[in-house]
């Protein structure tokens, strides 16, 4: 017996021993309705996608191309139209996943309104919009199923029992829009307390992954902007454990953490660390620091000094109290952070960098895997590259060094429009297409996301139905450049009503109300013209 039969044959058990007053209760819509809603409560979730990101670790390790992949979605109806379009694309979600952007957060779901990146925004935000996200893929979930019960009336009413197998085959072996979501928790809000207790409601919410930084949580910046200040390794490590608490705690005992380093970028600490024995994690992150060996009566007032191997040594201070550490020391504190991280418990490193190079991410990741053979990598692919100018010049200084012509270019100008289709941009452009496999090969990076993707494509999309709409194409903007897009591409939400729910309404109304329903999809309905299509 199939699945959905069992949940019929088991609703009907609990209906009949209820008697005469549940007799209106028709087992085989209990049994839909619950088929609809296979997960009950955020935790049923990050259980189920955790256990999912752990299986496709694996299958990375044994295989680097298969890596994953993310948008970073703003909101619920976003990340359920990437996923619908997924399944409609590929057939599948697997290696798919969404990506819960603190920026995001910050500019677009704030009651303060748009914000920068530097954790101002409310904390229960992030928690609200990781429910939002699984709200909007569970009601795709349902919308799908509901369709699929239609068809299967449909066959039955028919009489075409083969056609009732297929569609049932369907629904028992249906892949769910479900998918997990690496949610940024920033620099935890606060101190480790503080850490813990949002993580909890984010795992509440259904989050079996989550991505913290080591920047000083009330200084945190963007890590694409200046201005980022590190915290030493047992301050951010202490965060790191309220994590995993938080996940022990709630029973997500295979959850996930991401353990983020902005050093590559960073060259301010607010904190000199505390140094229990020489070389430990104190002393080393200590050793970054830019200092002046001094003499005792080179001391002013109010200087701040300690004992460098035996030598009184001086860290350079801003006015504004922060400490400097030495210029190019990015990549060794990097390393440094990973091996930490990874020793501290988290199970995927994230390093942020200056600009996308293959050698670059491969370069640091090789000398954490050195130490830690399995160390994997979670890369911002991120909007704030300009990809087309980095890439061109990396192809340009490859040319330059293989010794080849390149006088018909010129590198400070290579962004120029003039240079679409030569055989440099062309280069370029095919060492973007294989970025993320060759760095998943090379760097060992397991997940490769967007942060900001879907705020550029809604600015890019209603500029461009601003200026066709508000310009001399009127109304054929909307038709032309939307509307007639979706019947073409066969994109859902053509169907807005039906994506709203209204079809799903009209079935419970059937099932609370049966002949008595009042529902929407009649004859008058003017989503009909949208069937059949």
């Amino acid at each position: 017996m199939s699945a959905y039969q069992d949940e019929i044959k088991a609703l009907s058990s609990v209906i009949e021993a209820n008697g005469s007053p549940w007799a209106a209760i028709s087992a085989e819509s209990a049994a839909r309705m619950r088929v609809q809603n296979k997960f009950k409560t955020g935790l049923d979730i990050a259980k189920y996608t955790a256990n999912i990101m752990r299986a496709d670790m694996a299958a990375f390790d044994a295989d680097k191309s298969k890596y994953t992949q993310s948008l970073g979605c703003w909101h619920g109806f976003v990340g359920q139209q990437k996923l619908i379009s997924i399944k409609k694309h590929f057939g599948t979600t697997e290696r798919k996943y969404l990506y819960l952007s603190g920026w995001m957060v910050a500019a677009l779901r704030s009651e303060f309104g748009p914000l920068p990146d530097q954790s101002m925004h409310e904390k229960t935000a992030v928690a609200s919009l990781v429910a939002e996200l699984y709200t909007f893929l569970r009601q795709a979930d349902a919308r799908e199923l509901g369709m699929l019960f239609r068809e299967l009336d449909a066959a039955r009413e028919a009489g075409d029992t083969a056609k009732a197998a297929e569609i049932q085959d369907k629904v028992d072996n249906y892949e769910t829009h479900i998918v997990p979501i690496i949610a940024d928790i920033d620099a935890g809000f606060g101190n480790a307390e503080a850490t813990y207790l949002m993580a909890r409601q984010m795992i509440e919410a259904g989050a079996c992954c989550l991505q913290i930084e080591n920047q000083v949580a009330d200084e945190k910046q963007c890590g694409h902007q200046d201005g980022k200040v590190t915290v030493p390794h047992a301050d951010f490590h202490n965060k790191l454990r309220a994590l995993r608490y938080a996940f022990l705690e709630l029973g997500i005992d295979n959850g996930l953490i991401v353990a983020r380093t902005d050093s590559e970028g960073a060259g301010l600490t607010k904190e000199i660390a505390v140094v229990k024995e020489p070389g430990d994690a104190g002393d080393i992150y200590n050793s970054f620091l830019d200092v002046e060996e001094i003499d005792v009566a080179d001391m002013a007032e109010g200087d701040v000094v300690f004992n460098r191997g035996g030598k009184l040594v001086r860290p350079k201070r801003l006015p504004s109290g922060l400490y400097q550490f030495r210029q190019g020391t990015g990549h060794e504190r990097c390393v440094f952070d990973c091996i930490g991280a990874i020793d501290a418990g988290a199970d995927l490193l994230w390093i942020e960098t200056a600009i996308p190079t293959v050698h670059e991410i491969a370069g640091m990741m090789n000398e954490v895997r050195k130490v830690h053979p399995d160390a994997k990598l979670v890369y911002n692919n991120s909007p704030s590259f300009n990809w087309t100018l980095s890439f061109r010049q990396q192809a340009y200084d490859a040319m330059v060094a293989a010794g080849e012509d390149v006088s018909a270019y010129d590198r400070a100008k290579l962004m120029s429009a003039d240079y679409d289709g030569t055989e440099l941009c062309d280069r370029a452009d095919a060492m973007i297409q294989s970025f993320q496999a060759d760095t998943s090969r090379e760097a060992n990076v397991f997940h490769h996301l967007i942060t900001l993707p879907t705020y550029h494509t809604t600015a890019l999309s209603v500029d461009n139905l601003a200026k066709e709409y508000f310009g001399e194409a009127g109304m054929l903007g909307y038709v032309a450049g939307v509307q007639r897009k979706e019947i073409r591409q066969g994109i859902a939400c053509v169907k807005h009503q039906n994506m709203a729910g209204s079809d799903m309404g009209d079935d419970h109304k059937e099932y609370f109300a049966g002949e008595n329903a009042l529902k929407a999809g009649g004859a008058k309905n003017t989503s009909n013209q949208f069937n059949n299509i």
